[in-house]
């Protein structure tokens, strides 16, 4: 299965990560992406940089950023292949753990419906063309 852990940051804190963090997440990186358990990761551009789109009332509009009255953000993603949300959870510990004590960060995780994610639709089309 496939799920998708989302990096929540205060982006405005002007925290950066140290070089030693940023080793030693590299290390990380490169031993789960040999065990098969990462998929794929990224760090995001400011929301400065970014534009939401809303479809609302039939209408579509854009805003540009920074987006002032967020307070968190998704500051990083990272594509796990997991058994379980119990495994995908101890992967993104993995994540979390690096960091020690001097961050506040938070990771959503959730897992991804599709062909490979084995829920929803996509679990109810497998079994229908097994009966």
């Amino acid at each position: 299965m496939r799920f998708l852990s989302m990096i929540r940051i205060q982006e405005n804190t002007g925290r950066v990560p140290s070089e030693q963090l940023m080793a030693d997440m590299g290390r990380l990186i490169e031993q789960m992406t040999r065990e098969g358990t990462l998929l794929d990761t990224a760090g995001l551009r400011p929301t400065a940089e970014g534009v939401r789109m809303r479809l609302r009332g039939g209408r579509i509009s854009t805003v540009d950023g920074p987006f002032a009255e967020t307070k968190e953000v998704i500051g990083g993603y990272a594509i796990l292949q997991a058994d379980s949300m119990v495994h995908a959870l101890e992967l993104t510990r993995r994540f979390l753990a690096l960091h020690g004590d001097g961050w506040d960060l938070e990771c959503e995780v959730r897992q991804i419906e599709g062909p490979d994610g084995e829920c929803g639709a996509a679990r109810a089309q497998a079994q229908a063309a097994e009966a």
